[in-house]
């Protein structure tokens, strides 16, 4: 039977009707009128709403001379990540930060929220993730394109020999498609299993036995959105190295 969260049942009350009735309007057919909208795409917009107040709010905190806690612990996540990306793609990176600091925060309070007691990670569904990923899989491409141009992007596809190009082809396509099959099913899998593994801890000795395994998907919570960011990197890196060769 599937469980229903207390928040996905209140946003179906309050906006279900709307979007029953827009649906109708564009001919779309819903298997449970009652209640339209997934629990995963509700915690999905929870997740973006908490994460739009949080910054809406620090922003009007951010001070040079008395800075917050929130503010050091913003600013040590934003120096590691450009330092990491200064590392893999070069200081000319730095203007891919914000996508991937709004990438890993939305990640991890996904990954995270699931641990509140009658909330669900978004993560732990494989739409959401797939949409991250496919999200990853055009941005960096359009880099590439934007970058290089649609032809020159495409050359790299045929290898650095013409004449393997017959072989080298399918290859990359192949590889290039089959990352956000891996990024996307890598965090589903993790984040599912994690909160499985909750459940039934839950279950047999509630507050007690989960605990060891809750603090323990903190840390992994946060992996998980470091691994993502990080392919992410590489992923654009690989693009904007392809810019550099050609550029030199």
């Amino acid at each position: 039977m599937e469980h229903h969260f207390w928040f996905s049942s209140l946003l179906n009350k309050l906006l279900g009707p709307a979007v029953v009735y827009i649906g109708g309007l564009l001919g779309a057919e819903f298997q449970n009128p009652a209640e339209p909208i997934p629990s995963a795409v509700a915690h999905l917009l929870l997740v973006a709403v908490l994460l739009m107040v949080f910054f809406w709010w620090l922003r009007r905190k951010l001070s040079v001379e008395s800075p917050s806690g929130w503010q050091h612990i913003l600013e040590v996540v934003v120096l590691g990540v450009r330092d990491l990306m200064d590392s893999i793609i070069g200081p000319h990176g730095r203007k891919y930060l914000p996508f991937h600091i709004s990438l890993g925060t939305f990640i991890f309070l996904s990954n995270l929220i699931g641990l509140v007691p009658e909330l669900e990670s978004p993560t732990a569904n494989i739409n959401v993730t797939a949409g991250c990923a496919i999200i990853v899989f055009l941005y960096y491409n359009w880099i590439g394109i934007r970058e290089q141009g649609l032809l020159n992007y495409l050359k790299h596809f045929a290898g650095p020999v013409i004449f393997i190009a017959p072989l080298m082809i399918p290859v990359e396509i192949l590889s290039h498609l089959a990352r956000p099959f891996s990024l996307s099913v890598r965090l589903f899998a993790n984040i599912f299993g994690e909160d499985m593994i909750i459940i039934v801890l839950t279950a047999l000795l509630p507050f007690i036995l989960p605990l060891p395994i809750m603090s323990l998907a903190i840390f992994t919570s946060l992996l998980q959105a470091f691994v993502f960011v990080i392919l992410s990197i590489v992923y654009i890196s690989g693009a904007a190295e392809q810019h550099e060769a050609h550029a030199h």
